[in-house]
């Protein structure tokens, strides 16, 4: 891995995406906007006293599947027009390595994807007043990880995409699921043992499993460092197969 190289990539894009406002609204605006969407839903529920509200445990599960959502379209579609246009074809005519390239792509959109976070968090904790025994830091930095490995995922599926709508199109093959047997909507032990089989084997379910530790526990306990091992992990890998999508084409 060529650091400079890397660090190159990753600087072109973020140029690329200063002048696109519209994708720093669906980044940095969109998930905060979804969250107040959340926020109002139960706004006016009635729970005897010491109750938590739901937003408490809804709103931050959505700290994690918001990002996710957003930085899988975002990337997908940015990468497959980097492939559409010609843009990377002529970046692998040059010396720079596949996987430097990849990562360099990761970084950015890491980058984005931190910023994401903070405004995300920073709404649900400063306007909405989330309240959870965790710490907020940790909150941000498992939903940074999170919107990283949706980037990562993003950068894979784009190879399989010859249009901007086919990469829409991987939503419900690849992001709908994890939604669906996260745990979110119904505890993965109550579900059917196949469920919860697939259930295991999905990212995001790890992320979700992350936030609830965080949101039980006024310290970092083991089990959330293993969930971000495993999310951690799961980066690396796709980041990997996603640079083994990439051709280099012969001058």
């Amino acid at each position: 891995m060529n650091m400079s190289m890397m660090l190159a990539t990753a600087a072109r894009v973020l140029k690329q995406l200063r002048h696109d406002p519209r994708s720093i609204g669906l980044i940095l605006v969109v998930p905060a906007l979804l969250l107040a969407v959340v926020y109002y839903l139960f706004e006016n529920e009635t729970l005897p006293s010491g109750v938590p509200r739901t937003f408490d445990r809804v709103g931050l599960m959505m700290l994690a599947i918001f990002p996710f959502v957003v930085m899988f379209l975002v990337t997908s579609i940015t990468m497959l027009r980097e492939r559409t246009s010609g843009t990377l074809e002529r970046i692998l005519t040059t010396p720079i390595h596949k996987v430097d390239l990849l990562f360099g792509y990761g970084l950015a959109f890491s980058i984005m994807a931190a910023l994401q976070a903070g405004v995300a968090t920073a709404f649900a904790y400063f306007v909405f007043d989330l309240e959870i025994d965790g710490s907020p830091g940790l909150v941000i930095l498992v939903a940074v990880i999170n919107a990283v490995l949706a980037v990562a995922l993003g950068l894979l599926c784009s190879a399989f995409a010859s249009t901007e709508f086919q990469a829409v199109q991987f939503m419900p093959v690849v992001v709908v699921p994890q939604i669906l047997l996260c745990g979110l909507f119904v505890a993965r032990d109550g579900m059917a043992d196949w469920l919860e089989a697939i259930s295991n084997a999905l990212p995001l379910t790890y992320s979700v499993d992350a936030l609830q530790e965080i949101a039980a526990n006024t310290d970092a306990t083991s089990a959330l460092w293993t969930d971000l091992t495993i999310i951690a992990g799961c980066v690396v890998v796709v980041l990997i197969l996603a640079s083994l999508t990439l051709r280099r084409q012969s001058r």
